[in-house]
């Protein structure tokens, strides 16, 4: 049976092998070829061809991970990456989905819920764990009329916006000419009825309803 491919993009050689290691141990899978920055992965896959998936690292350097995303979106639009790095910043991790990573990875990650990862970025386009998430996708699956019972203002579509950009809560206060106890207000309204906990939620949510484009 046919593997799907894998690439790995990350700098430090030894987490990489590991990595490799456990990627060629699961039945469905392989890894192609493991670059230590964006600039060589680029260069690889010209003469290579693309991968399946590119399990990416975040900070590298010559070329970053966000600089390979942004790369990757101007090049390869479709191309499906996963994020896998220690950094757990919620800037980062909003400029990375933003940019298009089909996931966001810790290194620290479970085997067992990695190749679960691995498989559902084939099967459904995407994986976010509930770690960087809090559960906003834990029912994606869910027909569309589980969605339709969610109904936004107009005020709080445009803070889910402003929300999914790197502004700072403050910044968004003065754009919606609003004061910061009143997008506080806003910011909690939408953590409940959306069932998120983090702007990192929101964001997802925003990706997934097509409030913001890619």
């Amino acid at each position: 049976m046919k593997k799907h491919t894998i690439a790995i993009v990350d700098d430090h050689l030894l987490f990489a092998k590991s990595l490799t290691s456990l990627v060629d141990s699961f039945d469905d899978y392989r890894v192609v070829f493991h670059a230590n920055n964006g600039k060589v992965f680029t260069e690889t896959i010209q003469e290579n061809g693309l991968p399946d998936i590119i399990l990416l690292d975040i900070n590298m350097p010559i070329m970053n991970g966000v600089e390979t995303m942004e790369w990757l979106k101007e090049n390869y639009p479709e191309q499906k990456a996963i994020a896998l790095s220690m950094d757990d910043s919620e800037e980062t991790i909003i400029k990375m989905l933003r940019l298009g990573a089909k996931g966001y990875l810790l290194k620290d990650i479970d085997p067992e819920v990695f190749e679960t990862a691995l498989n559902d970025v084939l099967q459904k386009g995407f994986y976010y764990s509930d770690r960087i998430t809090n559960k906003l996708l834990d029912n994606i699956d869910k027909k569309d009329k589980d969605d339709d019972a969610v109904e936004l203002k107009d005020r709080e579509i445009q803070f889910l916006k402003l929300a999914c950009t790197e502004m700072t809560y403050k910044e968004i206060a003065m754009v919606m000419n609003l004061s910061p106890k009143t997008i506080d207000g806003y910011r909690e309204s939408l953590f409940d009825k959306l069932e998120v906990r983090s702007r990192t939620g929101l964001v997802l949510y925003g990706i997934k309803h097509k409030f913001i484009e890619m």
